[in-house]
């Protein structure tokens, strides 16, 4: 009886919990055994495992074979347990040394048949978790990259199971190359990926750029409304180039989730998250989903730390629509199955554009709207009052005539407005240690005090528009973002008219 044990990780959302790989080899007819909850994409691990190992040039064990993967009652899936499992199977058959070296190592990896080392998905939530457990990593070659993004980790990359039997004896492998540079961004790279974008080119429509501002500079969520061709989609796309760098906290949090689908490109980690579905993307697709073992991020937390565009807001489905409401409020979003929650960070802003009318002119000069009242009335009542209520900013796009749009002087460039935003982000973090859209109602009384003028519209406007106890802290949220901008450390009555008035739609 032989027994080796190898560390590994599974992939669980952004987290990378411990699985433990415990190769038993016993007499008795030859057989092959895999445990401990594995779906059928682990189970096809015994086939490459066997090609692989004898491709390699070892000897596959013709002994009764049981793997098992600890904790029972953790569901794995994916391929990466393939390179663990077999230097499991070659340190119990004696074929290579279960030292010291083993047990200090956590290995991820998918085998070809010819004993090759591919990549595999979710490898930064490993690799944070590995450096969090003192261990080094073996892994693909192909992930090095990635798993360089985490500072001060041993990593070990491999091409095949001869360079991974290499770096367990203390041996570097044979032809391996001096330098090995990954393809990383610079820290202060923050360039967006569209780089020619710039808020200069959308001519005119002043209202909506102070709104993208203030949005910018306290991380509210905002929505466009106007008839197509007004400049709603290039508005929100230019969003991010006026948003301030990541910190390398976040960024390391937001290139976790998106490791978690392949590929990854880890040159892009430093950038904000820009994300536009299509309004016919379904429900798992914006929430996540999946079978138990192998949940992924949908597109609200892929959106994390950056922008969620959604244009044409109506045409979504209902259910995608009422799916952002806890996101928006929380933070997070849950992914709950049978055997599994998982919970990704989701503090993301939204960006949502929509048209008056289900043709989109209505009360356009052309009077080309041919909509009946009943047809408008069903087109904007699919969005709900409480998706609403959760919207900070809500500003008209209106159509500029041929005139305006020849004539229009150049508006100011994405550089200096992001000027203005990033100072009034050091101010909130100076004063409260995050963005403005993120203070609880607690907090408002604490750091957004208001001046009396303030305090008695903001009383006046409760009363006469109707506002709920959520729109009244939104509103002042904003006005104390509208203070930021300016300067001001208490929020003036001027402020908070403004913030009312970027609140309201058209229609009521």
């Amino acid at each position: 009886m032989a027994l080796a044990s190898v560390r590994t990780r599974a992939a669980l959302g952004v987290t990378a919990p411990e699985v433990v790989i415990e190769a038993h080899l016993a007499n008795g007819l030859p057989s092959f055994s895999l445990v401990g909850l594995p779906d059928a994409e682990v189970k096809e691990a015994r086939d490459r495992v066997r090609a692989a190992l004898t491709s390699a040039g070892y000897e596959f064990p013709v002994r009764r074979i049981t793997v098992n993967l600890a904790p029972a009652d953790l569901p794995k899936s994916g391929s990466r347990f393939d390179l663990p499992i077999a230097l499991g199977l070659l340190a119990a058959s004696g074929q290579i040394a279960a030292g010291k070296a083993l047990a200090q190592c956590e290995i991820i990896g998918e085998l070809g048949l010819d004993g090759s080392v591919r990549p595999v998905a979710g490898v930064l939530p490993t690799a944070l978790a590995a450096k969090q457990a003192g261990r080094a990593l073996i892994l693909p070659v192909a992930n090095w990259a990635e798993a360089q993004l985490v500072g001060d980790l041993v990593c070990y990359p491999v091409r095949d199971l001869q360079d991974a039997h290499a770096w367990l004896d203390g041996r570097q492998p044979s032809c391996w190359p001096e330098a090995f540079a990954p393809a990383t961004a610079a820290p202060g790279d923050t360039a967006f990926s569209a780089a020619s974008l710039d808020l200069s080119d959308v001519k005119g429509q002043a209202a909506a750029k102070r709104a993208l501002e203030i949005a910018a500079a306290g991380g509210h969520s905002l929505l466009l409304f106007g008839p197509p061709g007004a400049g709603k989609s290039m508005l929100a796309a230019r969003l991010p180039t006026l948003l301030p760098p990541l910190s390398e906290a976040e960024a390391l949090e937001t290139a976790a989730i998106h490791s978690l689908l392949a590929p990854f490109d880890p040159s892009a980690w430093r950038q904000r998250p820009f994300r536009a579905p299509h309004h016919s993307a379904s429900l798992p697709a914006i929430v996540g989903g999946g079978a138990a073992g192998r949940i992924l991020p949908g597109e609200i937390a892929l959106a994390h730390h950056g922008v969620l565009f959604l244009d044409e807001l109506p045409e979504f489905s209902r259910t995608v629509l009422e799916a952002l409401r806890e996101p928006l409020e929380t933070g997070e979003i849950t992914v709950a199955r049978l055997r599994q929650r998982v919970t990704f960070p989701a503090r993301f802003q939204l960006v949502a554009a929509m048209n008056p009318c289900p043709c989109g002119y209505l009360g356009d000069p052309s009077d080309r709207c041919h909509c009946t009242p009943a047809q408008i009335e069903r087109y904007r009542a699919r969005l709900s009052g409480p998706l609403l209520d959760r919207i900070d900013l809500m500003v008209e796009a209106p159509r500029l005539s041929a005139e305006t749009l020849a004539h229009a002087p150049p508006g100011e460039t994405s550089a200096v407005v992001a000027a203005r935003v990033r100072d009034a982000r050091a101010r909130q973090q100076r004063r409260q240690g995050k963005p403005n859209a993120a203070l609880s109602p607690a907090e408002l009384d604490r750091f957004a005090p208001l001046e009396p003028a303030a305090e008695e519209l903001l009383v006046k406007a409760a009363e006469r528009l109707q506002l709920s106890a959520r729109a009244h802290h939104r509103i002042r949220k904003v006005a104390r973002t509208i203070a930021d901008l300016a300067g001001c450390e208490r929020i003036g009555g001027a402020h908070l008219a403004e913030a009312v008035q970027l609140r309201r739609l058209p229609w009521g």
